[in-house]
């Protein structure tokens, strides 16, 4: 641990998940591209890395069915059509997620509502989805959040009382579990993200899993078209898309998976090393995890309290890129449901469709709805992470978050 305080030295560079200082690409992934290149053969329905990253992931989750695909929103948007929902159809999720998880669910014609989330973990929880909950429910999303899991016995308890499929977004959460099982395997279908700055990256990628075969079928022909690859009379037997995974991005994802291990245990110790270097700064929290749960740190977030540091996230997050710490206070700035998309249901044209079959209540953003969502995003402060940082980056961090939390501290 340095005892030089961070005001006093120069900056320290950080590696970052942007570019290789930290990631772990290496020649592992170089030579399995170089080999798909030789190949000839780039496209997965002829190629065999896409293939073999299906059948190690299915064996890496302990699931039946794995597939490949484009990006982590393809993904998602495979999980909702595998679902099928009908037009007006309801599914709940948060407010606090990427577009691309909010998109696929209008473009498969059903309806996103939003449901509070615990303001500690930002996550959906069974009390906030049970008072979203109505006849017109097809699914429930659950976001594992910066790689710490929702409470899913209580969400599950929930869903099966109701018979309403659990879609697992588990897009920032590789390697994440709850009760000793991996995230991915709790509910009905789930999806994961190999985006660049994910636990695994291709750059662009996604993945899809489920125990239930019909469930399996439905994904992987939404992913090709609908095209029934090896049926004895292949047709397109339904609207569906090409968001096939390519053998470039397969031959990458099949080098990285096995270093997956060693990225989670690496966020892991690191993160545990922070929390206990800001253990008792006042006006600072650190991450709270169930002792039932894993938490991989995609990202590692503080939550600040604004009544005694003053400026709360925004200012901490000033000072702190001030010594080179880039983090996004208030993460998305704002729910999702203040998006255009959603308060001027903007969507197809000027029809508003899918908005046009929706409840009233199922579109109420009213603030008061959500006091979970609104006072998670004003105390947060997200800071990068990833499995390169040593001890000397975290007590860079930790010595950088001490000292500007004193100067600020009313």
């Amino acid at each position: 641990m340095t005892n030089i305080t961070p005001s006093e030295t120069t900056p320290l560079t950080l590696p970052s998940d942007q570019e290789a200082s930290g990631r772990t690409l290496g020649d592992e992934e170089i030579a399995l591209v170089a080999e798909a290149i030789r190949s000839g053969t780039l496209t997965s329905t002829k190629g065999t890395f896409v293939k073999t990253l299906e059948r190690r992931f299915a064996e890496l989750l302990g699931v039946k069915h794995a597939w490949a695909c484009a990006s982590g929103t393809a993904a998602v948007h495979t999980t909702i059509a595998a679902i099928d929902p009908e037009p007006g159809d309801e599914i709940i999720t948060s407010p606090i997620t990427d577009m691309g998880a909010l998109a696929p669910i209008l473009y498969q014609g059903a309806i996103p509502v939003f449901a509070d989330v615990d303001p500690d973990t930002l996550n959906v929880t069974a009390a906030t989805i049970r008072a979203r909950l109505s006849p017109r429910t097809r699914a429930i999303m659950v976001t594992h959040l910066f790689g710490n899991p929702c409470e899913m016995s209580e969400i599950m308890t929930l869903a099966r009382a109701r018979g309403i499929a659990v879609i697992e977004d588990c897009a920032q959460a590789l390697g994440t579990r709850y009760d000793g099982r991996p995230v991915g395997t709790l509910g009905a279908v789930a999806s994961f993200s190999l985006q660049q700055g994910k636990h695994v990256t291709t750059g662009e990628g996604g993945l899809v899993a489920t125990n239930d075969s019909a469930l399996a079928r439905r994904m992987v022909l939404f992913i090709n078209k609908a095209w029934g690859y090896g049926d004895p009379q292949p047709d397109h037997y339904f609207l569906a898309l090409n968001y096939r995974m390519s053998e470039l991005h397969g031959a990458v994802a099949v080098a990285q998976l096995p270093k997956l291990g060693a990225v989670v245990q690496s966020r892991i110790a690191t993160a545990a090393r922070l929390t206990d270097r800001l253990r008792g700064l006042r006006g600072i929290d650190t991450p709270r995890v169930n002792p039932r749960s894993v938490h991989t740190y995609w990202k590692y977030c503080l939550q600040v309290d604004g009544g005694i540091v003053e400026g709360g996230a925004v200012e901490l997050g000033r000072r702190l890129k001030e010594r080179g710490i880039s983090s996004s206070p208030r993460y998305i700035q704002k729910p999702a449901f203040m998006c255009e998309v959603f308060q001027k249901q903007r969507t197809f044209g000027t029809s508003r469709y899918p908005f046009t079959l929706a409840r009233p209540e199922a579109v109420d953003y009213d603030r008061a709805r959500f006091p979970g969502t609104f006072a998670g995003l004003e105390r947060v402060l997200v800071l990068p992470w990833t499995e390169r940082y040593t001890d000397e980056h975290v007590d860079y961090i930790a010595d950088s978050v001490r000292d500007a939390v004193e100067q600020l501290t009313r």
